[in-house]
């Protein structure tokens, strides 16, 4: 039996409940449909006390210090951020900053973004691609990106990916 391929996603989230992070509970859900995983789900929140005021990685605490570990070790990345005016969050792209220059190299890398219209979606090749490719991460072709029907008769109190909650998902590729 072979051994499970070990998936890290990063979701950029600043709050909880996360429209991102039901996006890639989705994406991982649907990975392990096909291949035998070992996913890790890291979200932003948890990490903003030891991330937010570190101005090198010798500054992070524990907690923070595992997760750009677990990144650097991993198989496969899920890179998944809100999109805040055209862009990933900024502590999404701090933690990024932390993760050793090499470690991603030939990592394939699923890219995905949730936001408030389809205008959105260049956020996965204006600025998610460029991003990894510093790394010179394998991203792959397509992405995923989730955008809320803006309508009154379809806001919810607790929007999630899924048909009740009136969500469209579109997969882009170049």
């Amino acid at each position: 039996m072979s051994t499970p391929l070990k998936v890290v996603a990063v979701v950029g989230n600043l709050q909880k409940p996360s429209k991102t992070r039901a996006l890639v509970d989705l994406i991982v859900e649907t990975f392990s449909d096909f291949e035998r995983i070992d996913a890790r789900v890291i979200e932003i929140v948890d990490l903003i006390p030891g991330l937010a005021t570190a101005l090198d990685r010798n500054q992070v605490d524990p907690v923070t210090a595992e997760a750009l570990v677990a990144v650097e070790s991993a198989d496969i990345v899920i890179a998944a951020s809100p999109v805040f005016r055209g862009s990933y969050t900024g502590l999404f792209k701090h933690f990024f900053d932390l993760v050793d220059q090499y470690a991603l190299a030939n990592t394939p890398v699923i890219l995905a973004a949730t936001g408030g219209s389809d205008r959105h979606a260049l956020v996965l090749d204006h600025a998610l691609r460029p991003l990894f490719a510093f790394f010179q991460a394998l991203t792959l072709l397509s992405g995923s990106i989730s955008a809320q029907v803006i309508s009154t008769e379809l806001r919810s109190s607790t929007p999630r990916c899924s048909s009740e909650s009136r969500w469209q998902q579109t997969t882009f590729s170049p």
